[in-house]
């Protein structure tokens, strides 16, 4: 198991900063999502061989290892333009774990625009078919890539995407049929996944390599009204990534099934709530989660 630290919250430190600061809260892997200093979002990647070597020394310097990249292009866009910067960029992303010996990199389904815009979209670009289509052709380009340079690729439906749900997000991780190619699990996302927490987790067996923790609530409850947002009728999905107990993720059942799948990959602290106490939340979700792997891996 990686315990393993998503420093969003620190995003104002430098990479070398964070390291240092990863290291003295008590994790041993780093999980770098989008930063404008590394792999920025939707961008070229800010990255060249002296930062890439002054990275590396921090993380050795402070014993720790870069458990995951996450790149964020938009590899399933209708527009020619952005789907082939994505390519090109999504390339680079490649050379750059490869780099920094990083063994996996995490990303979503692309961001291609949400089912419920996409069907009031006239022209049809956004359909989640579009998407779909436009996401298998960038598999077919990378995956071979990815294959090749020995790297895991884990995918995550994502709220406001064109895929939110664990089910047909894992039928397209199973059409992929490669070894490179896994499956991330987001529990501040779970309500979005599908009714069943329990059925979704065990819906990934066998491909689950990642998953992000975080507590939220379950915005479907309550006659969908656990979050009143103005003017009535908007479409926006709130969700959360809090502490664990601040929402109404079962923990106990959460890990318990993951210990019952034999889970043994990545498990990554992503809490963005509260940059205010960053140090004192990052230490209890660590403290917390190895409680739990004591109590359930056997």
């Amino acid at each position: 198991m990686k315990h393993t630290l998503d420093p969003h919250m620190f995003r104002h430190l430098s990479l070398e900063e964070t390291c240092r600061t990863v290291a003295d809260l008590g994790y041993d892997h780093v999980e770098l999502s989008p930063r404008p200093d590394f792999l920025s979002w939707w961008t070229r990647p800010k990255v060249w061989p002296e930062r890439v070597a002054s990275f590396r020394k921090a993380l050795k310097d402070h014993g720790l290892g870069l458990a995951t990249l996450q790149p964020m292009y938009r590899w399933a866009s209708p527009y020619s333009d952005e789907w082939e910067a994505a390519i090109e960029n999504w390339k680079r992303a490649i050379e750059i774990a490869v780099e920094m010996d990083c063994p996996m990199v995490v990303s979503e389904f692309g961001r291609g625009g949400s089912p419920e815009r996409s069907l009031n979209d006239r022209s049809g670009l956004h359909r989640p078919e579009t998407c779909e289509n436009q996401f298998f052709r960038a598999m077919d380009i990378l995956v071979p890539i990815l294959e090749r340079e020995g790297l895991t690729l884990s995918l995550e439906a994502h709220p406001e995407d064109w895929l939110e749900q664990i089910a047909p997000a894992m039928d397209i991780i199973r059409t992929i049929d490669s070894k490179a190619v896994k499956a991330s699990f987001i529990a501040p996302h779970t309500f979005f996944y599908g009714p069943d927490m329990v059925a979704n987790l065990r819906a990934t067996q066998g491909l689950l390599a990642h998953v992000r923790l975080a507590d939220t609530y379950d915005h479907t409850k309550s006659s969908q009204l656990r979050y009143v947002v103005n003017p009535p009728g908007s479409t926006v999905r709130v969700h959360q990534h809090l502490d664990f107990g601040q929402g109404e993720i079962d923990w106990d059942i959460f890990f318990a099934t993951l210990a019952e799948m034999q889970f043994d990959g990545v498990l990554s602290n992503c809490v963005f709530g509260w940059e205010d106490r960053a140090q004192d939340s990052a230490r209890f979700m660590l403290a917390e989660t190895k409680t739990y792997v004591a109590k359930y891996w056997q």
